[in-house]
């Protein structure tokens, strides 16, 4: 099933990279058709080319809105070659047969980001274009179509390799990636048309976006994987190797994590397995840092580091000591950046500032889970005191800090801090109680002294047990949802032991 490529048709929007395309099929005695600005790019490159219109007889009319919608173009590209019936209709009526078609759609997504107005945007509905590319791949067995710029070089390749030839499997491949092409570029029309105002386009994923990267692995070597969006936008990469899977699942975790400071003094968390296993708030970013691995200098070992602050040559003095995948940031010093470099794997990402989407996606089953992103951040003003004794100053401003890493930590957990550090978690238990155990576990071993801190939990207590353990452990103050048909119960033990509780009526389970 090996066809030799001897007639073309070139229609794109943009003509970068095209050129050595044009160039090696007028090299191999391709016949080139060509409409509009891409005729006059190929003609000023001194190559024959024959307007459309010759096969047509019709001028592109309509301001451009039909130039290649005609039996004489759609017809010598979908006739089949091996049909006796087909081959005679093709001769009665004159029509030659177009075995390869490159076209680059109009940028309907460019335009509706540019802000510009729905008459221009609809005028970048691509018609002609979009036919050309589904007639082509539906004919994959005897045409090749090239439906994206991002092609191009892969193509030369091909056909230099093969001699301007193309084998039964390559044109399956390219018709597939065509038909990929005109779904999320028809997904991109309906968003326009159909999406709900107050919300913006990159909050809808499409699984055909053709901002895709092909990662290393999944989260283990056996498993294959590719990111689908826009990572250069989000981040600039200044240094270090490429981001796994399992990178980018800890810096999403991260980046969710650190949005619930923006604008608090600065703060540093320390991510591993999505977690935080450090995090705190400081006057200064070292004291921030130091406070935040000084949680857990242990599991910080290879972990993801997150700062809402520029990162100055003191800091970085000290994050330099540990070994760590990745280090965000918004900005850093010159000074602090190139010393940051001298681990030669280390990834130095600087965040831009970027909408995120609000609504998440999960794949279970043979479906999808759609749900909207958790953005709900309770305060102290939101805090509801459910005992006789109300919380001081500084506790309402540790169960504030406690209750922002419990949203982002699995569940059941439990979160123990004082003002403006985390002293430790449980993190992912069956138990509540276990994730409360474990966390006052980790807090005695790293040798922080539970005395006067806070407790915060993502769900209700189903009874009196945790604010029991908790309180026999030194803490004075808890957030809990509440909800419970047994509230009362752990109320009752806190009003008798001298402990303060408010509730929030919300929950923050995390799976």
């Amino acid at each position: 099933m090996s066809k030799k490529i001897q007639s073309a048709l070139i229609s794109v929007y943009y003509k970068d990279g095209l050129e050595p395309l044009v160039r090696l099929l007028h090299n191999n005695g391709v016949k080139l058709y060509s409409t509009g600005g891409t005729q006059t790019f190929i003609e000023n490159l001194n190559i024959p080319v024959t307007a459309a219109e010759e096969l047509t007889g019709y001028p592109s009319i309509f301001g451009g809105r039909v130039k290649t919608l005609h039996p004489a173009i759609m017809g010598g590209i979908l006739y089949r070659r091996d049909d006796a019936g087909d081959v005679a209709q093709a001769q009665q009526y004159n029509i030659p047969a177009i075995d390869l078609v490159v076209v680059d759609l109009y940028p309907f997504e460019e335009t509706v980001a540019s802000g510009a107005g729905e008459e221009d945007i609809i005028e970048k509905i691509d018609i002609g274009g979009i036919s050309l590319i589904r007639a082509t791949a539906k004919n994959f067995k005897d045409t090749l179509i090239v439906s994206s710029r991002s092609q191009y070089a892969e193509v030369v390749e091909l056909l230099t390799a093969k001699a301007g030839a193309t084998d039964i499997e390559d044109r399956r491949y390219y018709a597939g990636q065509a038909f990929a092409v005109s779904s999320h570029y028809d997904g991109a029309i309906n968003r326009f048309f159909t999406a709900d105002k107050e919300k913006t386009d990159k909050e809808l994923f499409d699984f055909t976006s053709l901002a895709s990267q092909t990662l290393r692995y999944g989260e283990n070597p056996h498993q294959n994987a590719t990111y689908y969006g826009d990572l250069e936008g989000i981040f600039d990469k200044l240094h270090g190797k490429e981001l796994s899977y399992n990178n980018l699942v800890d810096v999403d975790a991260c980046v969710n994590l650190i949005d619930e400071f923006a604008g608090a003094a600065p703060t540093f968390a320390i991510i591993k397995h999505t977690n935080a296993c450090g995090i705190a708030t400081a006057a200064t970013a070292k004291e921030a840092y130091d406070n935040a691995l000084a949680c857990d200098p242990v599991s910080a070992f290879g972990g993801v580091v997150i700062t809402n602050s520029k990162v100055d040559l003191t800091t970085a003095e000290e994050l330099n000591k540990l070994f760590m995948e990745i280090l965000i940031a918004p900005e850093y010093d010159e000074d602090a950046l190139q010393l940051l470099k001298s681990r030669k794997n280390r990834i130095l990402l600087k965040r831009n500032a970027v909408d995120l989407p609000q609504i998440m996606f999960k794949t279970i089953l043979n479906g999808v889970l759609v749900q909207d992103k958790d953005l709900s951040t309770e305060v102290q003003a939101q805090f509801t005191t459910v005992t006789e004794k109300a919380p001081t100053a500084n506790e309402l401003t540790a169960l504030e800090f406690a209750l922002k890493v419990c949203k982002h930590t699995k569940s059941n957990t439990i979160v123990l801090a004082k003002e403006n550090q985390l002293l430790a978690s449980g993190t992912g238990q069956t138990s509540r109680v276990d994730a409360l155990r474990q966390a006052i576990d980790k807090a005695n071993a790293f040798g922080f002294d539970l005395n006067g801190a806070v407790m915060a939990s993502d769900a209700f207590f189903p009874f009196a047990d945790c604010v029991e353990i908790a309180h026999l452990a030194g803490i004075t103050a808890v957030v809990q949802p509440g909800g419970s048909i047994r509230d009362k119960d752990s109320t009752d033990y806190c009003n008798a032991n001298g402990v303060a509780m408010v509730t929030t009526g919300i929950r923050h389970f995390k799976h």
